[in-house]
């Protein structure tokens, strides 16, 4: 017979490449998880698993255990959100997905404010260059920056974002003349290679409606947001920027906008909600917290 707690334990483990993977995900010992699932198999008295080098493979048991037990894990979690509703009570797991730079400065404290104010909920707060790419269903909010052609999924506005085209007053010392698009094939341009973006491509158009698309080849690029403003600010070239990430070093003098004229297309920071828990309390209070704590934007205040 299967508990609650072993359906749990094999849908964490049949979502994972690896049982190392696996053992990180609960904080437990790779042997802890092979013995576990051992003594599983053996009770159940089917295979599960095929296990490889090259990873782990559910069998058809495994295939009907992970879908009919997800069904049992939502109708429990369904219930309890039902009884905590009921009785006014936040509780049961919230799991987040946020990027690396924008998920450590703003989304981070307001998970901690979350945890402290409602004591019977957890979180689990997953930072990733790629939020949007979670393959498996175990998320409850996806944050993310931009637009995302997505129209399976639920999304919610939090904050506005503007993008700048920004460099440091060492770098222009001397520089060719900017004064349309164009002139940025005679500079240093830096690129973030993100998400699915054509990053070489960028679209600038003015409050005339004039509209300027220019494929630049990067003298530098990365995938860290960070290590791309702090090459800007060093001086190593021309960048394209969010607002949150630059709004204090533009407001200190250390960036300067570039073709202020020139507006690139906006990004804002969105919610992508689960279809499975968007009504749940805990998700409804979160994403309450998400917007009290982008409202008024912070990275403003430092203007």
């Amino acid at each position: 017979m299967l508990s609650s707690e072993d359906i749990s334990f094999f849908c964490v483990v049949a979502r994972s490449r690896s049982l190392a993977q696996a053992a990180r995900k609960m904080n437990v010992t790779a042997p802890a998880v092979t013995q576990r699932l051992r003594a599983l198999e053996t009770r159940v008295g089917v295979r599960l698993l095929d296990r490889s080098l090259n990873g782990i493979t559910l069998t058809d048991e495994g295939e009907l255990v992970l879908a009919e037990g997800q069904t049992i894990i939502d109708a429990v979690e369904n219930l309890t959100d039902q009884l905590s509703d009921r009785t006014n009570t936040v509780r049961g797991h919230l799991q987040i997905v946020a990027p690396y730079g924008f998920g450590r400065r703003h989304i981070a404290p307001i998970v901690d404010a979350f945890s402290r104010e409602y004591h019977e909920a957890t979180v689990t707060l997953h930072l990733s260059d790629t939020p949007t790419r979670m393959v498996n269903d175990n998320w409850d909010i996806i944050v993310h920056i931009g637009e995302l052609n997505s129209p399976g999924r639920l999304m919610t506005t939090l904050a506005p974002n503007r993008r700048f085209l920004v460099a440091s007053r060492d770098y222009l010392k001397g520089k060719p003349p900017l004064r349309h698009p164009h002139d940025l094939a005679d500079h240093r341009c830096l690129a973030l290679r993100e998400n699915d973006e054509d990053v070489t491509l960028w679209r600038f158009a003015t409050a005339g409606e004039e509209q300027a698309t220019i494929r630049i080849a990067p003298a530098m690029s990365t995938n860290d947001g960070e290590i791309l403003r702090d090459w800007t600010l060093a001086g190593l070239g021309l960048a394209v920027r969010s607002e949150w990430d630059v709004a204090a070093h533009l407001a200190s003098g250390a960036l300067v906008r570039v073709l202020p004229q020139w507006n690139l297309p906006e990004t804002n920071i969105v919610a992508f909600l689960n279809t499975r828990h968007n009504r749940s309390k805990r998700t409804s209070k979160m994403l309450e917290m998400l917007r009290k704590g982008l409202k008024p934007t912070p990275w403003l205040q430092a203007e």
